[in-house]
């Protein structure tokens, strides 16, 4: 089983609540937001395959993230509020898809069910070029990725997952790397729908979810609603944590 960060654990006013990190991520990255949301709720923040403590898998694809929340889901107890942002949303959205009596409310942060043209395949490059066997503190990593042209943000967000003592990423960067195709695809034989409550938010700043995706997005997620974050890119829950933490807690706990 996926391994988890649990939050809020004796609080049961509401279904528990599953947050879903995004490529490269780890729930650990979700901390801050899943503590707030657990003084009314149980929050769990998985790691997904091939990511931080969760088992190494030979596959990154999406119906194999989903059987993976599944299984996640049946140990908790369904159904669950699921959240999932990036690669964690396209894997809640195939959940929501296949296995629908599992989740309550469904939110999607910044991605669409379409395949997208980019690659991430750069971020795994600048993570291989770290020296690992040199390194003596996470600064050392920001440094190489710095130099390898990567964001001040994202150094950090990446060494996130790296093991400084262990001198290892807690990424499986080769299955990454080989499923990369299927990670920025979506299975197109997924075709639901998924009929409960379901909110695609988006940051204001961030081409990821188009007007185009729409009428894509409404015949799979019938309930869809959408809204944006002012000044927020692809990373909104980053970067504007109280305003998507506020947005989430007032659609997950609203009574229709």
């Amino acid at each position: 089983m996926l391994n988890i960060l649990e939050y809020g654990t004796d609080n049961r006013a509401y279904p528990p609540l599953v947050i879903v990190h995004g490529l490269y991520g780890s729930g650990r990255n979700w901390g801050v937001i899943a503590k707030r949301l657990s003084d009314t709720r149980h929050v769990i923040t998985p790691d997904m395959r091939n990511h931080g403590q969760s088992p190494r898998e030979a596959t990154q694809s999406y119906p194999d993230m989903a059987a993976d929340l599944a299984e996640l889901i049946a140990h908790i107890g369904p159904p669950v509020d699921l959240c999932g942002h990036s690669m964690g949303g396209k894997a809640a959205m195939a959940l929501a898809l296949t296995q629908p009596d599992l989740v309550r409310r469904l939110v999607v942060a910044d991605i669409a069910p379409v395949t997208y043209g980019h690659s991430q395949q750069g971020m795994i490059d600048a993570m291989r070029t770290v020296d690992l066997a040199t390194l003596t503190r996470r600064s050392d990593a920001e440094e190489q990725l710095a130099a390898a042209g990567i964001e001040k943000a994202l150094q950090s967000f990446f060494t996130q997952s790296l093991d400084v003592p262990n001198k290892r990423w807690r990424l499986n960067l080769d299955v990454l790397e080989a499923e990369m195709n299927k990670i920025i695809g979506w299975p197109e034989d997924l075709t639901g729908p998924f009929d409960g409550p379901t909110l695609f938010l988006s940051g204001g700043a961030s081409d990821y979810v188009r007007p185009e995706h729409r009428d894509k997005i409404k015949n799979l997620f019938p309930n869809a609603r959408f809204a944006k974050i002012p000044g927020a890119g692809h990373w909104l829950h980053a970067e504007k944590p109280r305003p998507f933490e506020e947005t989430l807690r007032a659609f997950l706990d609203a009574e229709t």
